[in-house]
Parts: C-alpha cells; structure tokens; sequence
C-alpha cells in the first residue's frame, strides 16, 4: 500500500482522457456518494461539483455518439448536446457536437422535445425488434433508429452498428439500469468515476443497476486526480 501524493500544477484533462487511437472503445461517466449513491433527489447531478461538470462537457466534446437511458432522459431532462467552450482543442471530426443515443425498449419517447427537434446532429434511438412497430415508425420521422436484438438491446449489435457509423469513440452516461446492461455484455472498456463526498444513506440506486454480474470485470487504476474534497478516478479493462 502506498500513499498518493498529489502532483502540484493542473492535470492536463484532454491528454488524460484521450481515447485510444485505433478500435471502438466504450467509456461510462458516472458519480457516486462515499456509501455508493448514484443519485441524490433521483438526479445524479445532484452529487457534483464545478469541476465534475467541467469533466462532464469534456467527456462529451471527445466522443463520437452519447448513449443515455430513456428513463434517464426522462428523470434528468436531457435535452441535446451542444457544442461546449474549449472543444476546439479536442474535437476534430466535422460533427459540430456528439449525437445522442437513446437506449428504449417501448419507444415511449417525446418525439417533439428539444432532443430531438433542437439537436445540432440527430438523435439516435437503440431499440429491439419487439418494439411496436408504429412507434418505430414514428421515431424513424425524428430520429436514426438501430435495432439491435429480439426482445431487449443487444448491446454488442448496437455498438458495432454505431462504429460502422463512424461512432467508434462511445460515451455512456447511463443510468444505472443501461451501464448494468453494458457491462453484462462484456463492453465496458473504460469507467470514469467522479466520488463525491457524501454520505446520503438510505436505499439508493448505485451506478450498476441489474442482476449480479456472472464474470465481473477486473479494472485497472489510470489515474485518480482530485478538486476539493472529490475524487475522479479513471479505470480501464483489464483483459
């Protein structure tokens, strides 16, 4: 065991979150309190600080797509990503902004909300074949519609889809239920973990929501860096 001195001087973000140059690679942003809340009032931004959201937009602007839970765009009200100061230096690629992919099971969506109607690139939906045929209709009007597996997501279909799209640098923002999915299927290459300090107790939902994993993934430390009292550690695939 030994002790992490902090280095003095800024961390340079952009290089230390860079994704690898060549492959598809899968990395989820996520939060938590000190006793494995995801969530404060149901909303996960409830747990951040100035520089969790500063990380937040940076994610973001060095991504290829955004996959979110349907039950997530819900409860946190996302609406569209926009393009963010300072992704000059980060972004390359002609896309003004990364789309979002929401993962929907029903298509139970809101087709003239600002994710759809107000998105600088369109939405995307990942959805399965059982979906309702009308509504899969429907969400080809507003949005590029995946399907991807018979009666639920099959996350590896949908990934390769979006690679063959040109969307090879994923980002994953949940929420638990969708991050559970991601890593039963063995997909998950990278977890940033921002750890708030907060004790919330109670009966939350942690960052993986879902049955046990039967193999659980090992991840190695990339760094732990900190602003405040928060820690924002980064774990890649051990495999």
């Amino acid at each position: 065991m030994r002790i992490l001195s902090p280095e003095p001087g800024e961390a340079d973000l952009a290089a230390r979150y860079a994704y690898p140059p060549d492959g598809t690679w899968l990395r989820a942003n996520m939060v938590a309190s000190l006793d494995g809340a995801a969530q404060r009032d149901e909303r996960s931004g409830g747990l951040g600080n100035a520089a969790d959201r500063h990380l937040f937009l940076l994610l973001r602007g060095l991504a290829d797509a955004v996959i979110i839970g349907a039950q997530t765009v819900r409860a946190e009200g996302y609406g569209p990503v926009r393009r963010s100061e300072g992704w000059d230096a980060v972004r390359d690629r002609n896309s003004p902004a990364p789309p979002i992919a929401i993962v929907s099971r029903s298509l139970d969506l809101d087709f003239g909300a600002p994710i759809f109607t107000e998105a600088e690139v369109p939405t995307m939906v990942l959805a399965p074949a059982c979906a309702d045929p009308a509504r899969v209709e429907a969400a080809r009007e507003h949005a590029d519609v995946i399907i991807a597996g018979q009666d639920s997501l099959d996350f590896s279909v949908a990934v390769r889809e979006l690679a063959e799209r040109g969307h090879r640098r994923l980002l994953c923002e949940g929420g638990p239920s969708v991050l559970g999915q991601v890593v039963a299927a063995g997909l998950l290459d990278e977890l940033c973990l921002t750890l708030s300090p907060m004790l919330l107790g109670g009966n939350p939902t942690r960052i993986l929501d879902g049955p046990p994993v039967p193999v659980p993934p090992e991840l190695k430390l990339a760094h732990a860096l900190q602003d405040e009292d928060f820690l924002f550690l980064r774990y890649t695939r051990n495999r």
